[in-house]
This record gives structure tokens, sequence and C-alpha cells, in this order.
């Protein structure tokens, strides 16, 4: 199977500039780097054609940044491109990741044979929670198909037809483009998850998130805190009974 990587970085964040190209020179997978969409640079116009509000249960509690609006919308161009272009999978990094050459490789193997199966695997940077089905092994490198699918969309591999699935159903969206994968229940997407994958996140070593926003103040970091426990209890109900496809384990 045949990848092609695409290294998603944003222009204006010229301190990752230099680990964009050092990703892409050392993936090991032929691709380039993608100019990620600017939310700051969006107008209001554009930001409301694309949020929605409750698309799909559970309700997302928090209102969407511009910088996650252009996230989600620079991942999904890339979900387009991998259809335009008939790729048979693409490996989707973001520029603020460092890659570990002694676990990168095998865990990168350990996807590309699996990701026929699975349209979605994700080369985590933590370890994913528990229960999670073992599906396959590379020495290290563990696939597993947690219950609960992780967040962060710093390192993916995805299948042509995975890449279909997420795109359909995504023409609007109400939640970050990581909570969006996790969402298997709606998406018919189950996605595997590769750890110890190789996968590390610098953001602070490179100027931090470009997302994040300052400091809030304390009520509203109360709310938030209750809000996401409460999302979370959630979360995980929906996912135990999600209706999402299970992969059998690897003989």
């Amino acid at each position: 199977m045949t990848a092609h990587a695409f290294v998603l970085h944003l222009a204006r964040a010229q301190a990752r500039r230099e680990n964009a190209q050092a990703l892409l020179a050392d993936c090991g997978v032929p691709g380039e780097i993608w100019p990620a969409v600017d939310g700051a640079a969006l107008s209001m116009d554009d930001l409301t054609a694309q949020v929605g509000a409750e698309i799909f249960a559970p309700a997302y509690p928090f209102s969407l940044r511009p910088g996650e609006v252009g996230c989600f919308l620079s991942h999904r161009q890339i979900w387009a491109e991998i259809i335009r272009r008939n790729l048979d999978c693409a490996l989707v990094l973001e520029d603020d990741v460092a890659l570990d050459p002694s676990v990168f490789p095998q865990a990168l193997r350990l996807a590309k044979r699996n990701i026929g199966a699975l349209g979605y695997i994700q080369l985590q940077t933590r370890p994913p929670r528990r229960p999670a089905m073992l599906l396959d092994q590379d020495r290290r490198c563990r696939l597993t198909q947690p219950v609960v699918t992780p967040v962060r969309a710093s390192a993916q591999l995805i299948s042509r037809s995975g890449a279909q699935l997420l795109l359909e159903k995504s023409t609007h969206f109400d939640r970050p483009v990581d909570t969006y994968v996790q969402s298997h229940w709606f998406t018919g997407l189950r996605p595997g998850v590769v750890f110890p994958a190789g996968v590390r996140t610098i953001s602070d070593q490179l100027e931090g998130s470009t997302i994040q926003i300052g400091r809030k103040p304390m009520l509203e970091r109360i709310w938030r805190e209750w809000a996401r426990s409460i999302y979370r209890y959630r979360l995980a109900r929906f996912s135990r009974q999600s209706p999402a496809p299970r992969q059998e384990a690897r003989q």
C-alpha cells in the first residue's frame, strides 16, 4: 500500500517552519507541506458558514474558537485531497510534533498493514484509555481499538475510504476535529490507535499552540471543568453503545 505524507503547517507560524520541513524529510513517506487554514484570518461569514450547533449527541459544550475551525478545515481539506488524488492512504502530521527514529518506523509499518481494514489509525502521543482490544503488534508498538477513542490529531494514517466517511458527514461541524473523529457512533468509523508510536508534541518548544488562547477567569475555568466532566461522562456512554463496527484481532 502506497502512502503520501501531508505535514500541516500554518504559514504565519514561522517558528515551526523548520520543524515541518524536518518532519517531511524524516517521516519516511514522500509528501509535501500542506498550508493550514488560518482560522484567525477567516471572516465571520466564513466561520458561521462552517460551524453548526448541536449537530449530533452528546452536544459539545463549548463554542469553537477560530483556531479550532481553521484546524478542522485544514484536516478536511486533506481528506478531500486523499479522495481527489485517489490515494491508498495518507500520513498526516501536524507541525508541532517530533518523531523518534527508533520507534516511529515500526509504528508506521504496523499502521500501514492495518489501515485497509480500519480506515483511520492514530499514531498517538499518549497511551489510550482502557478498555481497548489489542489488534496487532510490532515489537514494542501495539495497535489497539479503544472503546473511547483518544483525542489529538497530531499524527494519523487515513485510508481513502476512511477519508470519505469523515468528509461526507462534516459539511458542518460543531466540535474540534479530534473530538469529531472520536465520535465513531456518528461517523461510522471506529479508529485504531498505535502506541508507543514514536511521536511526541513539542509545541512548547515552538512558541506554543496556534489554537489556545490566554488564561481564563476563575469562574469560567470552574464552569468549563464541570461542563467537560459531564461531556466526558456522556462521551463514554455513547462510545460503549456505538454501532460502529469493531475490527477483529489480526491472526
